[in-house]
């Protein structure tokens, strides 16, 4: 196998987290998609993140960020989250109770500023998400730093969150902008 292979891959993963998170992060994605659903939740919980009982994490997914991102991470309790979700935890990452999180969702905390035409990305922003309780979250939405999703709301598929979404509001499109409101 080449020097690269299995170490070079788990030493990307850890990048400066703990060790702990990682090793439950690899061997949640190894279990088949909506297969051992509670375990991962399990997992995760013994490697620090919070989540709430009842809440069930349907396949692999990635939390990434600097230091112990275990602990910028919140779940609340009987939520449910889709395989392939990705969590950018550089800033806090709170999702309420109640919540569906479907596939391949992209939660971004931080993002670079604007800098001038020899390099664009320039300095590096973190902001908090909140996504609140009751909310559901289309497969392949994309929330960036900063954004608050109120109680009750619903980001439809594909969506791209840039700006707080009101509560009982469902948001669709990219940018996402409100489609109607909720009863």
């Amino acid at each position: 196998m080449p020097s690269d292979g299995v170490i070079g891959v788990l030493r990307q993963e850890w990048n400066g987290v703990r060790p702990l998170l990682q090793i439950a992060l690899i061997v949640s994605r190894a279990i088949p998609d909506l297969i051992g659903n509670r375990c991962r939740s399990w997992l995760l919980r013994a490697a620090g993140v919070s989540i709430g009982h009842g809440t069930i994490v349907g396949g692999g997914i990635r939390i990434v960020g600097i230091g112990r991102v275990q602990d910028r991470l919140s779940i609340g309790a009987r939520g449910w989250i889709n395989a392939g979700s990705y969590f950018d935890a550089s800033a806090a990452i709170e999702i309420g109770d109640d919540v569906a999180i479907g596939q391949q969702v992209l939660v971004l905390t931080q993002t670079h500023e604007l800098g001038p035409s020899r390099r664009r990305a320039d300095v590096l922003r973190s902001a908090p998400v909140v996504i609140g309780d009751g909310c559901w979250i289309g497969a392949r939405a994309v929330i960036l730093p900063g954004v608050t999703i109120e109680p009750g709301a619903v980001v439809a598929a594909g969506a791209l969150v840039r700006s707080d979404v009101p509560r009982d509001t469902l948001v669709a499109g990219v940018p996402a902008g409100p489609v109607r409101r909720l009863d």
